[in-house]
């Protein structure tokens, strides 16, 4: 297997007419997509949390949240992302690809649109 990459455009969701474009590594084990901070403060997003999290070696890093629109061909939304620090990549995580009803196929290294499956009451069969 291999890496996947692929560019998506960026905007803050109250301006969304001004865009990044952003090349992303396609990462199945991040949750969240990491974006450099000072694209996102060139699109004026602004952190509105920050959480600890917890590197492969062990290591707890504190980061900066907020949240990013992204379109990738003709799938969009808006996901919480990762303010970027200095040597972090950027990656695009699986609840981005998700909100988007996408999921990367490892196999084939492309994205493809993920099955929505809406949980709900069953109808009686006539």
């Amino acid at each position: 297997m291999g890496l996947t990459h692929i560019r998506a455009r960026i905007s803050n969701p109250a301006r969304p007419r001004s865009f990044a474009m952003v090349q992303f590594l396609v990462d199945s084990g991040a949750i969240y997509s990491v974006i450099p901070a000072a694209k996102l403060k060139r699109l004026g997003i602004e952190p509105h949390s920050s959480r600890t999290f917890i590197l492969a070696d062990g290591t707890e890093i504190r980061r900066r949240l907020g949240d990013a629109t992204f379109r990738i061909g003709k799938h969009f939304g808006t996901s919480t992302v990762i303010f970027g620090e200095k040597d972090d990549a950027s990656l695009l995580g699986m609840v981005s690809l998700e909100s988007f009803g996408l999921i990367l196929d490892p196999m084939k290294r492309e994205l493809r649109p993920l099955p929505m499956i809406l949980g709900g009451q069953a109808r009686p069969r006539s």
